[in-house]
């Protein structure tokens, strides 16, 4: 049994590529490679329970400070250049391993209402 929790029935656990404690909360968030059905994504934990959001790290409209890139949603989580890059860097590794074409739909269905 995986110690991550509320993750979808369809998703496996991989590797963490990134840990940090948060500083305005103290919660441990860490980015994650997992099987999402028949792909690769990077996921969002905080305290190990999973958050949905983009599979990929997605630029912020506006960067501030260090922060250059977002992942999560409520509560959306800041990502330097460095962390988006490994994050991408990650993934896109893995389903070209695996010779999957990732496919990110993600928000296409809030785009549409």
């Amino acid at each position: 049994m995986s110690e991550y929790v509320e993750m979808p029935e369809d998703m496996e656990m991989e590797e963490v590529i990134i840990e940090r404690v948060l500083q305005s909360t103290g919660a441990l968030l860490e980015i994650c490679v997992v099987k999402h059905g028949v792909q690769y994504e990077a996921a969002l934990f905080f305290d190990k329970k999973y958050k949905p959001g983009p599979p990929l790290p997605r630029p912020l409209e506006s960067p501030s400070g260090q922060s250059t890139h977002w992942m999560g949603v409520r509560p959306k989580v800041g990502l330097t250049q460095e962390e988006a890059d490994k994050i991408v860097y990650e993934v896109n590794g893995i389903n070209a391993l695996h010779r999957i074409q990732m496919k990110d739909s993600w928000g296409n269905l809030l785009d549409a209402v």
